[in-house]
């Protein structure tokens, strides 16, 4: 079935006026429908996202309905809990999408709990582990532009499903036809109680579950901390400040991005690992005393932060943050004497190398998995099966992504801000700045500078642009970049990694994965991978020199040869 055949079998299929005439309006418009109807919109290990609208390649109710069905049938196939969770964050349509999810999972007569009102994703996945459920949903997109939403799909131990899950969902869904009629309403489920509201008692004890996180949570009201946070119109709201408040946090909330909104007006791209996000954020921090600022993104698994420098605020990056939040928990523990035997961090590979001297120096051992946060709960799963679980000290991607504790399998904003309050208030009562605290592991470990650029691709093809970049990347690897010769090509699609100095080639235990990384050496890397979840190919570069202008110029050397 081509683009128009599929565009014709949606517009006589009887569907409400108000679909009906946005089909109407596209008719004649061949981009709209290429990219509407070009292919169905596809489901994979993170779920779906695309942008909202009427069509098979977009994300509406009909869409989610058939995705929410087949993990529905996936579910109903086998020996897990026939329970579910559900939630959503701010953008349009959410709470509308999460209503169709939970009740095509109780007409498979799966019990449902869904949240009541916006509620982070580390909550879900807090909620799914806690209500000893089969699956979850979150309706998010995370920080794409407003006109994007998604379904993120969870398993029984809290984390984003994996590849073979996925791929019976995915096979599922294929079978199942389009606009089945709901066989009862939303209200009538709940009703019958197959479909039930998350109670308040969860949100308490998730905070509680949280707090108990804290390495030294006195510091805060010790030091008469003082923040300007925003949530970026998402979830972030109720459950940061309130983890904050209880801590004796001073905060101020960025006004305009307090309220929900699916818009996100005042910040075009709520992204947290864009400067362009704290845009706002500095014009009150200008006004009030300000020790930090800190902003976590839509579903508030993200957060980033920035510190006075000068007349100036400076943003500190997500690599930086993971490895200063690594080096507070480790230093804090360490003179405690509670650095559990065998501990291990866990950090996604195209994250910063510095982490790895960081957990060497307090004896602990660091993972580097592949990118996704699904492989660090992986890592804290196979722990948790051997009653290990109290070995995971902390785990980070440079995606702005960091979780500490056990208690949810995803990444964690609450938790990341409340420990960098924690962090701030130490620095303060040390007075010095969390910028000052960074330049000190430079100056300890040398400076690994890290820089990410994306190309990002249009059209309908643009899934098969990225694929040919990596091929062709792979089919003429360059000898050297930026000057250093290369010493190691790890190919994670083929999963070999090869020696280029003895020509020795090894086989690589990491899960196949659409990523090349080129080792220079001790000087940096360069590593290529698509994004899972956008039309782009991602470039990570890493520079490792003795100062950070010498790390820099590196940078931009590597920058001009592959960009060329």
């Amino acid at each position: 079935m081509n683009y128009l055949d599929r565009y014709a079998f949606w517009c006589n299929a009887g569907l409400p006026a108000d679909v009906q005439a946005e089909l109407d309006e596209i008719k004649n418009n061949e981009e709209e429908l290429k990219g509407r109807f070009s292919s169905d919109l596809q489901f994979g290990t993170a779920g779906m996202r695309g942008i909202m609208g009427m069509g098979s390649n977009r994300l509406n109710k009909y869409t989610v309905r058939r995705a929410a069905q087949g993990m529905a049938a996936w579910l109903s196939g086998t020996d897990l809990p026939k329970i579910a969770a559900i939630g959503y964050d701010s953008r349009h349509h959410s709470e509308e999408f999460a209503n169709v999810c939970a009740v095509a999972f109780a007409e498979a007569g799966i019990k449902t709990y869904l949240f009541d009102r916006l509620a982070p994703t580390p909550m879900l996945s807090f909620a799914v582990r806690e209500l000893g459920c089969g699956c979850g949903i979150v309706i998010s997109a995370s920080h794409n532009a407003g006109e994007y939403n998604g379904v993120k799909c969870y398993g029984p131990d809290g984390c984003q499903m994996t590849d073979a899950p996925a791929a019976v969902v995915t096979e599922t869904i294929a079978k199942i036809p389009y606009f089945v009629p709901e066989e009862k309403s939303f209200a009538e489920f709940m009703q019958e109680g197959l479909i039930e509201y998350i109670a308040q008692p969860l949100w308490e004890k998730y905070y509680d579950t949280v707090l108990a996180e804290a390495v030294a949570p006195e510091l805060i009201k010790q030091s008469g901390l003082q923040i300007v946070y925003t949530p970026l119109c998402g979830t972030g709201n109720e459950p940061v400040r309130e983890v904050l408040g209880r801590l004796g946090v001073g905060i101020t909330v960025v006004g305009c991005q307090e309220k929900p909104d699916g818009d996100f007006k005042t910040c075009e791209y709520p992204n947290p690992e864009t400067d362009a996000a704290l845009n706002e954020s500095y014009k009150v921090a200008n006004t009030v005393p300000c020790d930090v600022i800190l902003g976590t993104d839509p579903d508030c698994d993200r957060v980033a932060i920035a510190v006075p420098s000068g007349q100036g605020y400076v943003k500190i990056s997500g690599n930086e943050l993971g490895c200063l939040l690594l080096d507070y928990i480790l230093k804090a523990r360490s003179e405690k004497g509670d650095i559990p035997k065998g501990a291990i961090a866990v950090r996604s590979l195209v994250s910063s190398p510095l982490a790895d001297r960081i957990a060497a120096h307090y004896g602990v051992e660091m993972k580097a998995v592949l990118t996704g946060f699904k492989y660090i709960g992986g890592e804290i799963l196979a722990l948790e099966e051997i009653g290990e679980e109290n070995r995971f000290i902390f785990g980070f991607e440079e995606s702005c992504g960091y979780l500490k504790g056990t208690y949810a399998r995803d990444k964690d904003a609450v938790v990341a801000s409340m420990l960098v309050c924690e962090l701030a208030a130490f620095c303060r009562l040390q007075g010095k700045s969390i910028l000052d605290a960074m330049n000190e592991l430079y100056a300890t470990y040398g400076f690994y500078l890290a820089h990410v650029t994306s190309v990002e691709l249009t059209g309908s093809d643009a899934m098969e642009k990225a694929a040919k970049i990596m091929s062709d990347l792979r089919s003429n690897t360059p000898d050297a970049v930026g000057g250093y010769l290369i010493t190691k090509i790890n190919d994670y699609g083929a999963r070999t990694s090869k020696d280029m100095q003895t020509g020795e080639t090894l086989p690589i235990s990491l899960p196949k994965s659409n990523v090349l990384e080129l080792i220079l050496g001790d000087k940096g890397s360069v590593i290529a991978r698509p994004s899972g979840t956008e039309p782009k190919v991602k470039f990570y570069y890493t520079a490792v020199a003795e100062t950070k202008e010498a790390a820099a110029e590196q940078i931009r050397q590597m920058r001009k040869q592959m960009e060329a």
